[in-house]
């Protein structure tokens, strides 16, 4: 590691003015991430802010809207009575994130503020149709995720929580790296009050991304059948040396097959 200086601040507004302070420093939630970072020295930031004493956990609903506190473990979601009661999908993917350890210490706005492409959260938010609440503004799921590791959030701005509509339908499933448990491939599928969303993450180079020629047709049809003759264009797909671009766009495709299979066994009660 590079030196830097540790601050653990005991509000979210001392930590955005702690960011805004110095364009070098950089918010920890988890560490999940930037922690193996510093290790190799990828990254040097000026100053490491922890946001462990921001007091920004919990989980509460509240109508058709679970509202998720940023600090909230992985952990935490995947146990939640509420989460499991109200979105199944979500605690399921919460539940099959990394190792034990990993979800004991990450948290879900960590997570999405790091936007890994192959983290599994950023499909959830954005097929649920979440909203990113922050110490200045709520941000739509839509105009959120920019890119590979680039989201809307400034600076100074920290996720304090994220709303999750109640969907009719939703389940995820992911192709896993074996040793990282990374998705390789993860489809989340949500039939929602605004329409069928799918979401695909591990697969593109830009990040997380929606997959409108499957949701045109399950809007019609919300079925695995219906995408049978669905194909993904490899030509923006990641290729590595876990999965070529054209194993990953097959990829999506049986894992869609295997949400919406998934998906379609349940169906959530929402209130009236």
């Amino acid at each position: 590691m590079y030196d830097f200086t540790y601050q653990k601040p005991g509000s979210v507004a001392d930590a955005a003015a702690m960011l805004a302070a110095d364009a070098d420093a950089k918010a920890m939630a988890g560490g999940m991430t930037l922690i193996p970072v510093l290790k190799q020295r990828l990254n040097k930031p000026s100053v490491v802010v922890d946001l462990a004493k921001t007091g920004l956990t919990g989980i509460t609903v509240s109508g058709n809207t679970v509202t998720i506190g940023a600090m909230t473990t992985h952990a935490a979601v995947a146990g939640s009575a509420e989460v499991k009661a109200k979105i199944p999908a979500l605690a399921h993917l919460a539940a099959h994130i990394g190792d034990q350890q990993v979800r004991h210490r990450g948290t879900i706005g960590g997570s999405l503020a790091n936007n890994d492409p192959s983290a599994d959260y950023p499909a959830g938010a954005l097929a649920l149709g979440a909203t990113i609440k922050t110490n200045k503004r709520s941000i739509k799921a839509d105009e959120f995720f920019q890119g590979m590791f680039t989201t809307a959030l400034a600076q100074d701005e920290i996720i304090t929580a994220i709303e999750f509509p109640v969907p009719e339908k939703a389940a995820y499933e992911k192709f896993p790296n074996p040793a990282s448990r990374y998705a390789i491939v993860g489809v989340f599928v949500a039939k929602t009050a605004g329409g069928v969303r799918v979401a695909v993450t591990g697969a593109g180079q830009g990040g997380v991304f929606r997959h409108t020629a499957m949701e045109q047709v399950l809007s019609a049809n919300f079925s695995a059948d219906a995408i049978a003759a669905i194909t993904t264009p490899s030509a923006d797909l990641n290729g590595d040396i876990h999965a070529s671009a054209e194993y990953r766009a097959h990829l999506v495709g049986v894992m869609a097959k295997r949400a919406l299979a998934k998906a379609s066994r349940t169906t959530v009660r929402r209130p009236a």
